[in-house]
C-alpha cells in the first residue's frame, strides 16, 4: 500500500492506530509570517509538542522513564518541506516510532493538511538521558520490547550528522538565550537554536528544508556565537557557546 493512500485513508476515516499519536492544529495569526503563510519556526513547535505527547500514549514506556528519572531529548531532526500552509488552514500532526535502541529511539512526524496530503515530512533521533546527571541511559530490554513500532514513513532520508566545513564560515552577532528561550528541561528549546539560525539567513532565501544537529544544550543566559557557511547548495549555521558547538543547522 502506497504511503500517500494510506494517509487519504486515515483522514477519510479519521482513524489513527493507537501508537500514532496526533494532534490537530489550525493555522492562526500568531502562527504565520508577514505574507501569511505557516512559519517554520511554528511548524516546528507543532511537531515537538506532538513528539512529547506521544509518550500518553505509550502507559508502559511512561511510567519506566517517571520511575527511572529519565527524559527523551532531541539528538537530530530532518525536515523535507512539501508545501507551505497558510491563514486559516486546517492541519493534523501525526508522530510515530518506528524504531527503539537501549539510548536511542527513531520516529516520524508528518504534518497532513486538511486532505490528508503531507505539508511537512520529518524524521528525528531521540536520546534518552538521566535528568539529574544528563547522561545517557539505557532503556532495559522488557521496556523495549513491550512498544508497537510502526512502519517507517517514506521521504527523503539524510544522515543525522551535519559536517561543517573546514573553512570559509562567518562569524555573526553574539545571540543571547533569553527566559523565552527556555523550557521545562531547563535548557533552550530545539524549535529556537532554529529560529536564530533562520535570522542569519538572506531575506530571498526560500527554505525547502533542513537538517539539525543538537549537541549540547544552551542555557540561560548563555552567548550563542553564530558561525554561517554558504554555497551553492546550502546553508549551514553553526551555533556555539564557550568555543563548543551546541548545534548546527543546514538549510537547503
Amino acid at each position: 500500500m502506497k504511503i500517500d493512500y494510506f494517509c487519504t485513508l486515515i483522514f477519510s476515516t479519521d482513524y489513527f492506530k493507537p501508537k500514532m499519536y496526533n494532534l490537530n492544529y489550525k493555522v492562526t495569526t500568531s502562527t504565520c509570517d508577514s505574507e501569511g503563510r505557516l512559519k517554520l519556526y511554528s511548524a516546528l513547535q507543532m511537531m515537538q509538542d506532538c513528539s512529547e505527547m506521544w509518550i500518553d500514549s505509550e502507559p508502559g514506556v511512561k511510567d519506566y522513564f517517571e520511575k527511572e528519572n529519565m527524559a527523551q531529548l532531541l539528538a537530530s531532526r530532518q525536515v523535507e518541506i512539501i508545501r507551505v500552509p497558510t491563514y486559516k488552514e486546517e492541519l493534523k500532526v501525526v508522530t510515530s516510532v518506528y524504531g527503539m535502541k537501549p539510548m536511542f529511539g527513531f520516529r516520524n512526524t508528518f504534518i497532513y493538511d486538511a486532505e490528508g496530503k503531507p505539508c511537512y515530512k520529518t524524521w528525528s533521533m531521540g536520546a534518552f538521558v538521566d535528568k539529574t546527571t544528563g547522561k545517557l541511559k539505557r532503556v532495559d530490554s522488557a521496556t523495549i520490547e513491550s512498544m508497537t513500532l510502526e512502519p517507517q514513513l517514506e521521504m527523503n532520508y539524510k544522515d543525522r550528522r551535519i559536517i561543517l566545513p573546514k573553512e570559509g564560515g562567518e562569524v555573526r552577532n553574539v545571540v543571547q538565550v533569553l527566559r523565552a528561550d527556555i523550557d521545562y528541561n531547563k535548557h533552550m528549546n530545539n524549535a529556537n537554536y532554529i529560529r536564530v539560525a533562520m535570522e542569519l539567513l538572506p531575506a530571498d532565501f526560500q527554505v525547502k528544508g533542513l537538517r539539525v544537529e543538537y549537541r549540547v544544550a544552551a542555557k540561560l543566559g548563555d552567548l550563542l556565537v553564530p558561525t554561517i557557511y554558504q554555497s551553492d547548495e546550502n546553508i549551514v549555521v553553526a551555533l556555539a557557546v564557550g568555543g563548543e558547538v551546541s548545534a548546527i543547522v543546514e538549510f537547503v
